[in-house]
């Protein structure tokens, strides 16, 4: 997850019915905000608009959040 590891019974799971393209979407969108939180060098709200992006109940960001997403990707990855 985009947040951690975790590990749940199968009957706390329930299906999405993603289609095998929006899951791989979200395993790019996961592997961003992963990345970026994994640096350890994000400031509160960078960390406050990954978890909301990371919380989104849809496997794809608005063009809006996509922006949000690269900013703060352009931001971190430029300071080291």
């Amino acid at each position: 997850m985009w947040d951690g590891e975790y590990t749940v019974r199968i009957d706390h799971l329930k299906p999405l019915n993603y289609l095998e393209s929006e899951c791989q979407q979200m395993q790019v969108i996961s592997d961003r905000i992963s990345r970026l939180r994994d640096s350890g060098k994000l400031e509160a709200p960078a960390e406050a608009v990954l978890k909301c992006l990371g919380e989104l109940k849809r496997p794809y960001l608005s063009e809006f959040e996509e922006k949000l997403l690269g900013f703060i990707e352009q931001e971190y990855e430029t300071v080291d």
